[in-house]
């Protein structure tokens, strides 16, 4: 049985969404590396959630050595998702913000009995299914290098080393068996529409399998509450027309199984005042009201009672139809900071360094802490128990390094 607070490192750190999470999980922080300024503003006004022992380093990834945490429980990585996301510019592993290589020294360098890998959906798309699959073959074989392991740009060279890896089942060395999972935040409580892709890849030695967190949470629920029973509204305090003979209930009911209702925005923002444009609302950091808010074509804003859109920053700026609230009358407003913060389920006392553009960039990149919290939980339970589901066994032997020969391969050294 391994201790119940386990030790982590993460890269590309951000506003915190996915430390807070797997802190919440059961992680212990020895290490939070991130770039920018504002968002190492913000790591340190909330430095007690992150735990005593934790540092927050400032600075270039590329310049840090991870020697040091050898053997660390887990790594995370929020890798950078500009380069594949749908509203980004699209140049993917061209792009000099590519920072997976960065992963996988860190990978070779700190050896994690598991590493988990966050990215957008977008780098599922067709076009890039190759780079995919070099991403999962280097997590399973981070010792597999090219010549030049940290240049992005000759990956399509490395990649048939790595076929052969795989081909070969390699097994000398540092080795892991990789999931990738596709989970919508929605599907786990979080009040919005975020389909983010998870990897997560388990250390071969320890020689036990891993599966996903299963959904919580749906829109079939959703309905139900909404249309049919009215548990939705009454919980609200409103009153609305239902139809408990639906014609869509069997279906709905059939679908939902053991769920819970998907969150809406209305239940994200219970509680929280109406926010005052230019005026900070007492008692409630970063809840500032914003002027501006426009509606056109394809920008239209959330709706109160569904789940919000994906809230999204990047190279753009701060798209106004993801972070805007569209009221039952049609008119809309921008998200404050704070409601922003809801919707990706951080906790109401985290603060935000920067102007609202800026928080609303950091609240954008993040991943929703529930959602880290939902997949670091599966790991821990698989760190502690040895088994994520009852349904679990351990995986069937490998062949050892004695059947194994691959003198064409350039294996790193540790």
């Amino acid at each position: 049985m391994i201790s119940a607070r386990l030790k982590s490192i993460e890269l590309f750190t951000g506003a915190g969404g996915l430390a807070l999470g797997t802190a919440a999980a059961g992680f212990d922080h020895r290490l939070l590396v991130e770039y920018n300024r504002d968002a190492c503003k913000t790591l340190r006004m909330n430095q007690a959630a992150f735990g005593s022992q934790c540092e927050i380093h400032e600075g270039d990834v590329k310049a840090f050595s991870f020697h040091q945490f050898s053997d660390i429980d887990l790594l995370a990585a929020g890798a950078p998702c500009q380069p594949f996301s749908i509203g980004g510019k699209h140049r993917a592993h061209r792009d000099d913000r590519n920072l997976f290589p960065q992963v996988f020294r860190a990978v070779r360098e700190s050896r994690p009995k598991v590493v988990i890998v966050e990215n957008v959906k977008g780098l599922l798309r067709s076009s890039l299914s190759a780079f995919v699959e070099y991403v999962e073959l280097q997590l399973s074989f981070p010792e597999v290098v090219s010549r030049d392991p940290l240049d992005s740009s000759i990956w399509a060279d490395h990649l048939p080393l790595l076929r052969l890896a795989k081909q070969r089942r390699e097994s000398k060395g540092l080795t892991y068996t990789v999931e990738k999972v596709l989970l919508n935040a929605a599907d786990f409580g979080i009040p919005q529409v975020r389909e983010r892709v998870f990897f997560v890849a388990i250390r071969n030695d320890l020689d036990l399998e891993w599966s996903p967190p299963k959904r919580t949470h749906s829109e079939a629920a959703l309905r139900i509450s909404q249309l049919v029973s009215g548990a939705y509204w009454r919980r609200h305090g409103l009153t609305r027309k239902t139809l408990p003979t639906h014609p869509r209930f069997g279906k709905w009911l059939r679908e939902a199984g053991r769920t819970e209702a998907w969150r809406t925005v209305r239940d994200a923002l219970a509680g929280i005042p109406e926010p005052i444009a230019g005026v900070e609302t007492n008692g409630w950091p970063n809840h500032v009201g914003q002027s501006g808010a426009r509606s056109y074509p394809g920008h239209t804003g959330s709706p109160l009672d569904r789940p919000a859109k994906t809230l999204k920053a990047g190279v753009h700026g701060v798209p106004g139809g993801e972070n805007m609230l569209r009221r039952q009358n049609g008119t809309v407003r921008y998200f404050t900071v704070r409601e922003a913060a809801r919707i990706q389920t951080f906790p109401d006392d985290y603060v935000f360094s920067g102007a609202w553009g800026e928080a609303m960039r950091q609240i954008g990149n993040a991943v929703p802490v529930e959602l880290a919290q939902a997949v670091a939980r599966s790991v821990v339970e698989f760190l502690t128990n040895g088994v994520s589901s009852p349904q679990q066994h351990r995986r069937r032997s490998r062949p050892s390094a004695e059947q194994v020969e691959m003198p064409e391969l350039l294996i790193a050294s540790a």
